[in-house]
């Protein structure tokens, strides 16, 4: 089992358009490909704009076929168009559990 941490650093002013869109766009499309939905969240206190969210996956290779279908599905595309500007950068992390993490 891995997470994937996809962290979003927002453009400033922009934070209302890009929640709106991934709830309205592109989070419906996410749950149907991904794999189970962990969270997402924003700051509230230090680095502002910043949204994160978490996905588990099986495995790398799950994470990849899950990933492909999506990319290939054209509502999907056009959801990447509804948020283009918005985002400043994006880091992506992939967390592999410890052996005394209760989550594996």
């Amino acid at each position: 089992m891995i997470v994937e941490e996809r962290d979003y650093h927002i453009v400033p002013g922009r934070m209302g358009d890009f929640l709106k869109a991934y709830e309205t766009l592109g989070l419906d499309i996410q749950k149907r490909f991904l794999g189970e939905f962990i969270g997402h969240f924003v700051t509230d206190i230090g680095e502002l704009n910043h949204v994160v969210a978490l996905w588990r996956y099986e495995s790398m290779a799950d994470r990849e076929e899950r990933r492909a279908r999506m990319l290939a599905h054209p509502p999907w595309q056009d959801y990447l168009g509804a948020i283009k500007g918005m985002i400043e950068r994006q880091q992506n992390r992939i967390l592999v559990p410890t052996s005394i993490s209760p989550m594996r």
